[in-house]
């Protein structure tokens, strides 16, 4: 399989409404909520996004199809005091899966990171999702700990408006 992954250009037209089908795609996957954008989020989230200086996105080709995009947003490390990137989704076509395109997809992210000067990658996952725990293992995450006695961290969110 020949694969290639490249920056998502959300100035293109074209490049763009691939970019938010595989994201729907991703919406409508059980652990991506399984039930698929808002109209909301179809109608405004390419140019929110455009005005974003932090995204930083990617998509996986395989021959001439979109197969896999990864979403990315700089952040901050105040105790290493360094940007960071936080890989906020990622997703392979659910019939494409096991190909390795995950892998590349966080290799170009692993890259990105690089090329900010980023300290490390963060990116938060569902514990019942198995496959994608097992794929960031392979790709060198391991659970965030600054004292093993203290605990694993977790991810919590409190909503600020509706979804």
């Amino acid at each position: 399989m020949s694969l290639r992954v490249v920056a998502v250009d959300l100035e293109n037209e074209a490049i763009s409404k691939t970019w938010l089908e595989l994201l729907d795609h991703y919406a409508r996957d059980p652990m991506g909520g399984g039930i698929g954008l808002s109209d909301y989020a179809k109608a405004n989230l390419v140019r929110e996004l455009q005005a974003q200086p932090g995204f930083h996105g990617a998509l996986a080709y395989s021959g001439g199809e979109a197969v896999g995009l990864i979403n990315c947003f700089a952040g901050f490390s105040t105790f290493a005091a360094k940007p960071l990137l936080n890989i906020h989704d990622i997703v392979t076509r659910a019939d494409r899966r096991g190909q390795g395109i995950g892998q590349a997809l966080l290799h170009w992210a692993e890259q990105r990171g690089r090329e900010l000067g980023c300290c490390k990658l963060t990116l938060e996952v569902l514990t019942n999702n198995t496959r994608a725990l097992a794929a960031y293992e392979r790709a060198g995450f391991a659970p965030y700990v600054l004292d093993p006695a203290a605990g694993h961290a977790l991810f919590l969110q409190k909503y600020l408006s509706e979804n």
